[in-house]
């Protein structure tokens, strides 16, 4: 019989995708004072994947991945997610459309998992309308997608982001 434990502490992730460049910034600085610092954020990459948030948010949109220096338990993502809408709807536009989706997660030694109100079939329940959506798996020295990953999960320069994510990740476990 196996005995439970606790698990190690897991990289904060998110991803920030607008079209409005000075939001990103209002955001990084809510995220910061809510989580502390940040340590590391990506590029301005182009978000042409989907068209899913065009009508809502605007059709020229940009996301920047950003992960959080301070290790947190895998059991607070709910309550993340729960705060990163919570600031989608004050940066919301009057009559409630947004103008930002952020999206949480967590990287492990083993996978990437996003937070998502959305519930399917490969999204277990976590708890307060959050479910926990296995993104990528990491075996063979990479991040690997899976049937239901997303479209640019799965593409070379995202999964070797990722990968150099989890690196920093597995040295900050080492001090």
């Amino acid at each position: 019989m196996s005995a439970p434990r606790q698990p190690q502490p897991v990289k904060l992730i998110a991803s920030i995708i607008t079209g409005e460049p000075e939001l990103t910034e209002e955001i990084c600085n809510r995220l910061t004072a809510q989580y502390g610092p940040i340590d590391y954020t990506s590029q301005r990459l182009a978000f042409a994947y989907t068209d899913y948030y065009a009508e809502e948010i605007g059709p020229e949109l940009f996301r920047h991945f950003i992960t959080l220096r301070d290790l947190i338990a895998p059991e607070r993502l709910p309550d993340i997610k729960l705060y990163t809408n919570g600031l989608e709807a004050v940066f919301s536009r009057p009559g409630g459309s947004r103008r930002v989706n952020i999206d949480p997660g967590y990287l492990t030694l083993h996978h990437l998992i996003l937070a998502t109100c959305k519930n399917f079939a490969h999204r277990p329940y976590l708890r307060d309308g959050v479910f926990a959506d296995l993104t990528l798996l990491y075996k063979g020295g990479t991040f690997t997608a899976l049937a239901w990953t997303f479209p640019d999960y799965r593409t070379p320069e995202l999964i070797g982001l990722l990968n150099s994510l989890r690196d920093a990740y597995y040295h900050q476990l080492k001090k």
